[in-house]
């Protein structure tokens, strides 16, 4: 994956990152922001649930800014290092993902990859451990999660080496009255 930023920051004096580089475009990042901080702070799908999604998404595009970040109230929700850690191929055999995780999985796969592989016993699995609400929260994030990443690898603004990194978990930011 390249580093090398490919959109210059908007930001003078600022180097390029995410946040930089769609300074270029305000409206539409606040949009977006606003979305993705709206989508986090829904409680219809556990914040814990969502991220096993994203952790999934993140080995599956090798996003390494995804792949170390962890949203802090999914790890409050006690999704630990030994967690994501089986979020790998053959995920499907972990002691450590719930029957609900495995299921969530299997659904972020069919969406990144393959709709096929949500037939049958894994679409029963998934429809027996969430609400029709929560796939499709689920498969809204999802999709959130592979722009993200790809628009990231593809800018060129993955950091070259980053530490395992607990941010705050998004959330709307409410104008200033």
């Amino acid at each position: 994956m390249s580093t090398i930023p490919r959109v210059s920051s908007a930001i003078a004096g600022e180097p390029a990152h995410f946040g930089s580089v769609l300074a270029h475009q305000p409206a539409i990042a606040e949009s977006f922001f606003a979305l993705y901080g709206r989508f986090w702070g829904s409680d219809v799908l556990a914040a814990r649930i969502k991220e096993v999604a994203r952790m999934r998404n993140a080995r599956v595009t090798e996003c390494g800014f995804c792949r170390n970040v962890r949203f802090d109230k999914a790890v409050a929700e006690g999704l630990g290092e030994e967690v994501v850690d089986d979020i790998t191929d053959g995920y499907e055999t972990s002691d450590k993902l719930t029957d609900t995780e495995k299921a969530v999985l299997k659904f972020t796969d069919a969406l990144i990859h393959d709709p096929e592989l949500l037939t049958g016993g894994a679409k029963a699995a998934l429809q027996r451990h969430l609400t029709p609400a929560q796939i499709a929260e689920l498969g809204l994030g999802v999709t959130l999660f592979l722009a993200l990443a790809k628009a990231l690898i593809t800018m060129g603004l993955e950091p070259e080496v980053m530490d395992r990194t607990v941010l705050p978990t998004p959330a709307v930011l409410e104008a200033a009255e």
